[in-house]
């Protein structure tokens, strides 16, 4: 079925959703650090939401000073030391009397250890609700009987033994009075790993950022929920397997599978970190992204589904909230998240979202998954609604209408709108187009999307080798059906032709 942009949907209909300001990220990343619904692995969010903006109550004369609450505690394991509190987000320890809290007590200098101690001996510190510890010291300071080193941190554990001078020499337990409950974490991965804040939920789990102990090098940890699946025992053969298949996938733009680790209940998949959180972040906080932008980030997504495609993975889940961002800069490199993640699921997530907000999902997912099924062609569909998005800031399939999603997707029923498109090039608009076809046999395939005259970018293209590949230029960068698959050499584009008038689409 071919696209009718003038249909019977009004103006009204198709306006884009009010933007606010959007909050944190997920799945495998941050935004501002505060909990959001979405995200980087399986949000359940599916377009861009309103926020309501809510009146603030009224400001009364005067306000009594709310009482600070302690965020952490360290208990003396030794005679001489007394319980300190933490308040503060800084204290520094030490004999220096300049110290918060200083090593002053009779009873400590006395001791003959008193000269291992150095002026500023270590300090705790936290950053967004992370707790860290840093060493200062001549002689060492130990977490759990592992020294710190000189000018490093790391992020201090709920019940980690503090040592000065030697392992052995223990004087404080520190008590992190805002950690949660992880009394049901596997073993292995409290040795390896320590779990913080949560950063995102979705249909499949939840996703918190965590740290490598030995590195401090920061991780998102994906939980999946067992009784998710229809028969645990299959479910498990299923996702063991498909995690080993995770392992072995290597793109530059493919979040990376670090550990897997399982309890009877529960999965934990442990991700690379993304410091700019997800797409669908982004897109609430520009309104819309620049065309270049949009062209770069685009780039990026469909080399990396065209490697998954060539691997035989479909993803079926593609979306803002699983697209991470590698840094708060607009050039930065993009990663897919969840890819191959909803076949551990079975049908489980496929199935939660169709009753949700199936707003990225191709026609065919609704009208053939139970009889014939359905192929790649999907991933292509999300992707134009992918595309669609972050270059006119609103779904084109969308609630606000007189037609359910489900029928704008069968249909093909969206619109350019044109407050939000005039300043998009035709070469954009006719891409997505050719991308939102109903059906899956006339829609562009990845290799032909990547042929496609907006796509046929040099500087773009240069760009985004840089970033995929650092060090490295086109010249380097060869086709190749290794793993890691390298993107198509620049010459091999078509030279860039003319917008053919006759498959534009009336606005």
């Amino acid at each position: 079925m071919s696209q009718n942009p003038d249909s019977s949907l009004s103006q009204t209909q198709s306006q884009p959703q009010t933007q606010s300001q959007s909050g944190s990220s997920s799945s495998s990343a941050p935004g501002s650090g505060s909990q959001t619904s979405s995200s980087s692995g399986s949000g359940t969010l599916s377009s861009v939401d309103t926020i309501p903006v809510r009146d603030l109550a009224s400001i009364p004369e005067e306000l009594e000073e709310p009482e600070h609450q302690p965020w952490g505690r360290l208990l003396p394991m030794e005679r001489g030391f007394r319980v300190h509190n933490c308040i503060e987000d800084e204290y520094w320890f030490g004999r220096d009397s300049s110290c918060h809290y200083c090593f002053n007590d009779p009873i400590i200098k006395e001791s003959g250890r008193y000269i291992t101690y150095s002026k500023r001996h270590f300090k705790i510190f936290r950053e967004e609700d992370i707790v860290y510890i840093e060493d200062n010291s001549g002689n060492g300071t130990f977490v759990d009987g592992k020294v710190i080193g000189k000018g490093k941190r790391l992020p201090l554990a709920n019940n980690a033994e503090l040592a000065l001078a030697q392992p052995h020499h223990k004087v404080f337990v520190f008590i992190d009075l805002m950690a949660d409950e992880q009394s049901n974490l596997p073993q292995d991965f409290k040795e390896k790993y320590l779990i913080s804040r949560k950063i995102g939920s979705g249909v499949c789990g939840e996703v918190k950022l965590a740290f490598e102990r030995a590195t401090c090098k920061k991780v998102a940890v994906k939980t999946i929920n067992k009784n998710d699946f229809p028969s645990i025992g299959t479910a498990t053969r299923n996702a063991e397997r498909e995690i080993e298949i995770l392992k072995k996938v290597d793109h530059p733009c493919l979040i990376r599978t670090e550990d897997f680790f399982q309890t009877e209940d529960s999965y934990y998949i442990v991700l690379e970190f993304m410091e700019g959180g997800e797409l669908f972040d982004r897109v609430k906080e520009k309104k819309q992204l620049k065309e270049s932008i949009a062209k770069l980030y685009f780039y990026q997504m469909m080399l990396a589904v065209e490697y998954l495609h060539d691997n035989g993975i479909i993803h079926r889940d593609l979306k803002p909230e699983n697209v991470l961002l590698s840094s708060h800069d607009d050039i930065c490199l993009i990663k897919i998240t969840d890819f191959n993640q909803s076949k551990i699921l079975e049908e489980t997530s496929l199935m939660k979202t169709l009753c949700g907000t199936p707003t990225y999902l191709a026609p065919e997912v609704f009208t053939d998954a139970i009889t014939v099924g359905y192929s790649r062609a999907v991933d292509c569909w999300s992707l134009g609604v992918l595309l669609f998005v972050c270059l006119g800031g609103y779904p084109p399939f969308h609630a606000e209408s007189e037609i359910t999603v489900r029928e704008q997707i069968t249909q093909g029923c969206y619109r350019f709108i044109p407050s939000k498109w005039e300043k998009i090039s035709d070469e954009a608009k006719d891409l997505v187009r050719k991308l939102l076809v109903v059906d899956p046999k006339k829609r562009l395939t990845i290799t032909e999307a990547l042929q496609h005259p907006w796509m046929q970018d040099k500087a773009m293209k240069e760009i985004a080798i840089s970033i995929m590949y650092p060090g490295e230029t086109t010249s380097d960068v060869k086709p190749s059906t290794s793993r890691k698959r390298p993107l198509e050499d620049k010459d091999e584009f078509p030279a860039k032709r003319k917008q053919d008038s006759s498959s534009a689409q009336t606005e």
